[in-house]
């Protein structure tokens, strides 16, 4: 099967203080900081690493307030590493689609008829859209985190709940998220020959 990398967190961090930045109210670390959810602390060393590259200059304001704003270098740079992240989803996308795909028409090959997915996220959409290309049925979702919530209609389940309720192939659908899974499947005691994941992560 395919394998996709995952994407830098400081790329992404990155992007998102300079679309911040890039508007027209200045900003402080603690604005920002909220803005992302993000510690302060964290915020100061990205801005730091920002400004030593020229993306974004420190202004002075009175009462030794400070607020930050982008340069013309830092608004090249945003635009580039939006346009990495779009074909990085780009790439997710189709990489994604296409190994899941794989797995679920194997899985169907093999006799399974009902898969529980494990793992909400964008991932676990993109593995919906190729589990509906093949005769397979979704018979249950599992994620402790979105719990209660609906996922195309199918109730989100706990992990307890999940696996005390269903005995077919579990499909782990985060590949951000994949080896703590399928690490928390095994410690619930769920046999290895049961859980089947895609992709890799870094």
């Amino acid at each position: 099967m395919n394998s996709l990398t995952q994407k830098p967190l400081d790329s992404s961090r990155s992007l998102q203080l300079l679309s911040e930045i890039s508007g027209e109210e200045p900003l402080s670390q603690r604005e920002l900081s909220r803005r992302l959810g993000i510690a302060v602390g964290l915020v100061n060393s990205y801005l730091k690493n920002l400004v030593s590259k020229g993306f974004v200059r420190v202004k002075n304001f009175p009462s030794n307030r400070y607020a930050y704003l982008l340069t013309p270098q830092g608004l090249a740079e945003k635009s580039r590493l939006a346009y990495q992240h779009l074909s990085y989803f780009t790439s997710l996308y189709t990489v994604a689609r296409q190994d899941y795909l794989d797995l679920f028409r194997h899985l169907e090959a093999a006799g399974v008829r009902e898969v529980t997915f494990y793992g909400v996220d964008e991932v676990a959409e993109v593995a919906y859209l190729s589990l509906l290309e093949t005769g397979l049925k979704l018979a249950a979702v599992m994620d402790d985190g979105r719990s209660g919530e609906l996922f195309f209609g199918v109730p989100i389940m706990s992990l307890v709940e999940g696996t005390n309720l269903t005995s077919t192939s579990l499909v782990i659908t985060s590949l951000k998220r994949r080896d703590t899974l399928h690490q928390l499947l095994q410690e619930m005691g769920m046999p290895l020959k049961m859980i089947f994941a895609t992709g890799t992560t870094t």
